[in-house]
C-alpha cells in the first residue's frame, strides 16, 4: 500500500472522487474514531457504538449524540 501521511484513512479511495471530499471523508472519520470524553465520570473513555450511540467504558454509560460527534 501507499503512503498514507497526508490522506489518512481517505488513502483507500486513491485517485477517485476529489480531493475535497476524500479530505472531509478523512476529517469525519478521525472526529468518529477519537476517544471522547465521558460526561458521567470525565474520563476520555466513551467510544462510538453505532451512529449517534456512545458508551464509556469506565462507567458503562450510554450516552446519545449527534452523528459523529457527541455536540
Amino acid at each position: 500500500m501507499g503512503r498514507t501521511k497526508t490522506v489518512g484513512s481517505a488513502g483507500r479511495f486513491g485517485p477517485r472522487y476529489g480531493r475535497k471530499i476524500r479530505k472531509k471523508v478523512r476529517v469525519i472519520e478521525e472526529l468518529k474514531n477519537r476517544s471522547k470524553e465521558c460526561p458521567e465520570c470525565g474520563k476520555k473513555t466513551l467510544k462510538r457504538l453505532a451512529q449517534g450511540i456512545y458508551e464509556c467504558s469506565k462507567c458503562n454509560a450510554k450516552i446519545a449524540g449527534r452523528a459523529y460527534t457527541l455536540k
